[in-house]
């Protein structure tokens, strides 16, 4: 599989909540991670979705905010992933900030400015953040 998005992880589908609209789906990677997404009822249906199915969640680096010195429980977003800074990658305007969770790596794009005044840089903690409706959920036919 190829995507432009820089976030990638493959694993199964662990729980589905259904709605009457959208579904909640939970997704736990190869590398333990937890990633919920929310998607419509239809989608889920069409892709199978059910515990232990395999699939894949995509985010865009541009969708994960990166902050620092906070707890899960302050934020509203489903995702949150501590870990530590392990590249800094500056632009003219914006970085490419990549998170290391053990062996998983998330990528963020945000501005020089916000990498300044967050002080990241490599081996720093940091959390990625993304919200559920920030994730896609995809399976192999």
């Amino acid at each position: 599989m190829k995507t432009s998005a820089r976030n990638q992880f493959s694993g199964q589908v662990t729980a589905v909540t259904h709605g009457a609209v959208n579904d909640e789906v939970t997704l736990r990677t190869q590398d333990g991670l937890d990633i919920v997404a929310i998607v419509t009822h239809g989608s889920a249906q069409s892709l199978g979705l059910a515990v232990g199915k395999a699939a894949f969640a995509l985010v865009k680096a541009s969708s994960v905010i990166v902050m620092v010195d906070v707890a899960k429980q302050q934020v509203s977003a489903r995702n949150c992933i501590e870990g530590s800074v392990a590249a800094v990658t500056k632009g003219a305007v914006n970085a490419e900030v990549t998170i290391s969770a053990g062996a998983a790596q998330i990528a963020a794009i945000v501005t020089n400015d916000s990498v300044e005044r967050l002080g990241l840089a490599s081996g720093k903690p940091a959390t990625a953040i993304f919200k559920a409706s920030s994730v896609i959920i995809g399976v192999d036919q």
